[in-house]
């Protein structure tokens, strides 16, 4: 799944490690996240969504999720 997550992160000029710290993950998950390693849970993608003030469908681009 692709995301802004790195692009919101350079403009607030935080570390994947000072992302993670205040969302409650390593930097480990944040650098999958940013390569479409790893998709992230609802909770996850709400907490990196709400600190960065934008809705979850800014952060996150669902366009390649297949439908149930």
């Amino acid at each position: 799944m692709k995301t802004r997550i790195a692009e919101l992160r350079k403009q607030h000029k935080l570390s994947q490690e000072d992302l993670g710290k205040i969302v409650g993950v390593t930097r480990q998950t944040i650098t999958s996240l940013e390569r479409g390693k790893y998709t992230a849970s609802l909770i996850l993608a709400y907490k990196i969504a709400n600190y960065f003030g934008l809705a979850i469908e800014e952060v996150f681009d669902f366009s390649e999720v297949e439908e149930m």
